[in-house]
């Protein structure tokens, strides 16, 4: 089992920053890629941003490709996700999730936090 926690929501105005923070624990924790998703209201939960199992490669989706930057701590056992030059459009719940496979395809992922508001304002 992997247990996974979201924090680093908040509101922001557009043009701002925020960092997301996911904390994973489990003993197979470390042996997953992770990634981000984001769900609108009303809109499918679609991908952001993975990282594999051993960080060496990185996937952003196009609409955040430039803006935002994911990364992984062994150490603390966390992945990151720094979100700078925010958009109103970038508002959803921001979920972390560990799986295999197809990063970007959601049915890839085991594993789901309880996800984080992020809401950006004009």
């Amino acid at each position: 089992q992997v247990q996974l926690v979201e924090s680093g929501g908040g509101l922001v105005q557009a043009g701002g920053s925020l960092r997301l923070s996911c904390a994973a624990s489990g003993r197979e924790s470390r042996d997953y890629s992770m990634g981000w998703f984001r769900q609108a209201p009303g809109k499918e939960r679609e991908f952001v941003s993975a990282i594999t199992w051993n960080g060496d490669n990185t996937y952003y989706a196009d609409s955040v490709k430039g803006r935002f930057t994911i990364s992984r701590d062994f150490v603390k056992n966390t992945v990151d996700l720094q979100m700078v030059g925010l958009k109103p459009e970038d508002t959803a719940v921001y979920y972390c999730g560990a799986g295999t496979g197809p990063l970007h395809v959601f049915g890839a992922y085991d594993y789901w936090g309880q996800g984080t508001q992020v809401t950006v304002s004009a």
